[in-house]
């Protein structure tokens, strides 16, 4: 089998915004969703995605604003990223189950609500639907959104995104938040991580997460309504090491009746990217299971 690297053109706000996706394996559909942060990609699927391969068509994509490609400046909102999911199962892939990851799994559960069955069978992967400011203060505050346009200004703006994308910072936020062991981001590893905060037009997005301008939902109720009104399957997979506050959020799934929850032992926001093989032989039964 051959990996095939591709991008999709799409429209937003009036301008072209290239987006990259990657396709591997035979099978029934897949759609994998990345997470959103400042440092997430579809790479950080391909572990997963190489796996899964084996059995299913697997079609990675990144979120526009996301990626390593350059994207222009547009005022990111969610009412834009639910369009593009839209239009991705729609007109790129119609999946038999979509794998989403952190804000993605949000805009997955939010998507498929409104489209029963539109993304097929759900595996949500450290679901999340508040961003790193308002999580780590309990609420949202004018003050995020205003920085979040700060960003947009030409040089105060690159500035401002510069002090949260630094070697340091990234450092920090991966050791606390996202991956468990602190030597698994390597060098190499981080240098990548760091090409995709590089890209031209990187902040526009970016900083709009962080301040949680690009929530899904505005409060847990809207999250949890959103998963009980899907009909179909949803398996919910999350590491034993993920933060307090965002772990709550994703146990509160687990007393909805259409949701089946699974902890692994070991990981914390990205544990798909970092232990891939417990990852897939968790999913895997659920993806094959007839409905």
């Amino acid at each position: 089998m051959d990996w095939i690297e591709d991008q999709i053109e799409w429209i937003a706000d009036g301008k072209k915004v290239a987006v990259g996706l990657t396709r591997f394996g035979t099978g029934k559909n897949l759609l994998l969703l990345p997470a959103l942060s400042s440092i997430s990609t579809r790479a950080e699927m391909r572990p997963l995605q190489e796996r899964l391969g084996a059995s299913f068509a697997t079609t990675a994509i990144d979120w526009p604003g996301f990626g390593a490609l350059p994207r222009p400046r547009i005022a990111w909102r969610p009412e834009l990223y639910r369009t593009f999911l839209r239009f991705v199962t729609q007109s790129v892939v119609q999946p038999a189950a979509t794998i989403a990851a952190g804000h993605g799994a949000g805009y997955a559960l939010a998507v498929a609500a409104e489209n029963p069955g539109g993304l097929g069978r759900l595996c949500l992967l450290s679901p999340t639907w508040r961003g790193p400011l308002p999580t780590m203060t309990g609420r949202r505050m004018a003050l995020f959104r205003g920085l979040a346009k700060a960003v947009d200004l030409p040089l105060a703006g690159s500035f401002l995104y510069r002090l949260n994308v630094n070697s340091l910072v990234i450092g920090m936020m991966a050791r606390g938040h996202v991956y468990a062991d602190p030597a698994w981001l390597t060098p190499e590893r981080m240098a990548e991580k760091r090409t995709v905060t590089d890209a031209p037009g990187a902040r526009y997005a970016s900083f709009r997460f962080v301040a949680g301008e690009l929530d899904p939902f505005t409060d847990r109720d809207a999250f949890l309504e959103s998963a009980r009104r899907i009909s179909t399957k949803i398996l919910v997979v999350y590491g034993g090491g993920t933060p307090r506050k965002s772990r709550a959020e994703m146990t509160g799934l687990a007393s909805l009746t259409n949701v089946r929850t699974v902890e692994l032992p070991r990981g914390k926001l990205s544990f798909y990217e970092e232990f891939p093989n417990q990852t897939w032989e968790t999913i895997n039964p659920f993806l094959s299971e007839s409905d």
